[in-house]
């Protein structure tokens, strides 16, 4: 076999590769078995449609500000508004991208076991920064006791695909996913 075609062959294996990872962070959802619901949580479901896989790690862990004394990244929790081909969104204050989960209702979130691992919540109080509505900042409590923040009543999340500050590739997973106006309504 020459060098050539040996080339060829890697290449089109590593294409066909990407081609598959790619497909198992967005595809069609997998299912796993959740763990039985607390007595807060009974009422609370998981939707198959936030059950997405991927094997990258948490937007917090890929922040570059330090974490502070709790452990979440510095910045975080101050809130405001970004412009980006979406339009101007709701990110946080390293710049990275919250999303909304349509399966949940205000102040109470539906995502759970696998869904968290694929769209990790911002967690503790939210703080105002440039652009934001004050009015619409607030926090509910999950059914693990950890407090989450919410704007115009949705909890945020961050999604594992997104890797830098801008992503938005969550935006429209599964058409249950979306980022947030400054009015707080999902942009679709």
């Amino acid at each position: 076999m020459t060098t050539t075609t040996s080339s060829r062959i890697r290449l089109i294996a590593g294409s066909t590769l990407a081609l598959v990872a790619l497909a198992a962070c967005t595809g069609p959802a997998t299912t796993s078995p959740d763990p039985a619901p607390s007595a807060s949580s009974a009422g609370e479901t998981s939707s198959s449609a936030a059950e997405t896989t991927s094997s990258e790690s948490s937007p917090e862990a890929t922040m570059s500000s330090s974490p502070d004394d709790d452990g979440a990244a510095t910045g975080a929790l101050e809130l405001m508004m970004a412009d980006t081909p979406l339009g101007t969104i709701l990110v946080d204050g390293a710049g990275m991208t919250l999303y909304m989960f349509t399966n949940d209702t205000p102040n109470m979130s539906a995502c759970e076991g696998q869904c968290l691992e694929n769209w990790p919540p911002l967690l503790g109080e939210p703080t105002e920064g440039a652009g934001v509505d004050d009015s619409k900042l607030g926090t509910m409590t999950r059914s693990d006791g950890e407090v989450q923040a919410t704007y115009n009543g949705w909890p945020l999340y961050y999604w594992v695909g997104d890797t830098a500050p801008g992503d938005t590739t969550g935006q429209n997973v599964q058409g249950v996913w979306f980022v947030l106006d400054r009015d707080g309504e999902p942009v679709r």
